[in-house]
């Protein structure tokens, strides 16, 4: 609840507020409504299990959730990759920004993000589907892909490659152009003034955040869905196999809400015209 209310108040007044229409604030806009289409993909799916007194989930459900969860993560990398350039481009080029990042430019890198994660994860799931599950049992409070290939007895190859190849996407696809913002942005701080140094360091603080955050939840659930984890607590597992999905989205509306003041004016301004 407290990620919907926190997620949803920010997409509204971002959405409600003409001066909040520019390429930085749609790319959060963007971000914000990942964080509740991540959450929509596992809180319902959990709360039916812990309702339930049988602890089980249809084959179609299960690659539905696996679905929304890894598209949620693509979606959310690839946002914070577009936003590193945004903020390169901010740092670096002040006097071009407004030419080199307009609106239009923000919604089609928007729409990309979106529909290459969806196509992308589209063809995991196809080759998920028609895969033979001779198991059927499932370690983790919620599906996982590779999970699910361990599961089959037919020939899983082609996922295994396609699995390489996918994970060599989501992680190299936003990677490089991070890197590249970043070692641009960093290159100004060393040679540029003070008051370009704290620009930068005020401009790029909680994008770091939250990228670093995010990097660290994903992280665990890779490791913890390819690796033998039993001596690691069962309680720290459950908490950091949530961490990406519970953190990120409480972390992100706070963070910005609280660091951009003319997020805060606008929030205000909506909510004195309510009263």
């Amino acid at each position: 609840m407290i990620i919907v209310i926190a997620n949803m108040s920010l997409i509204v007044v971002i959405c409600m507020n003409r001066s909040l229409h520019e390429p930085l604030y749609m790319f959060l806009c963007s971000l914000f409504v990942n964080e509740l289409y991540g959450s929509t993909g596992l809180f319902p799916f959990l709360l039916v299990q812990i309702l339930s007194d049988v602890h089980t989930v249809s084959a179609s459900l299960c690659f539905l959730q696996i679905y929304c969860l890894y598209t949620y993560v693509h979606v959310e990398f690839c946002n914070l990759a577009i936003m590193s350039y945004d903020r390169y481009l901010a740092v670096c080029c002040p006097l071009q920004y407004h030419t080199r990042m307009t609106y239009n430019k923000a919604v089609i890198f928007i729409g990309l993000t979106w529909l290459y994660s969806f196509v992308k994860f589209l063809i995991t799931l196809s080759l998920n589907i028609r895969l033979t599950l001779c198991g059927n049992v499932i370690k983790g409070l919620y599906c996982q892909n590779y999970q699910v290939v361990k599961l089959a007895c037919s020939d899983t190859q082609v996922n295994n490659i396609y699995g390489l190849f996918g994970t060599a996407l989501t992680v190299l696809v936003p990677l490089l152009p991070v890197l590249y913002s970043y070692t641009r942005i960093l290159k100004i701080c060393f040679t540029g003034s003070k008051q370009m140094r704290q620009k930068a360091v005020t401009t790029c603080t909680p994008h770091l955040i939250s990228l670093l955050n995010f990097s660290f939840g994903c992280l665990f659930v890779t490791l913890d869905g390819r690796f033998d984890m039993n001596s690691v607590p069962n309680i720290l597992q459950i908490l950091l196999s949530l961490y990406f999905v519970v953190i990120q989205p409480l972390l992100n509306p706070v963070m910005y809400g609280m660091k951009m003041s003319k997020i805060q004016r606008a929030y205000k301004h909506v909510c004195c015209n309510k009263k």
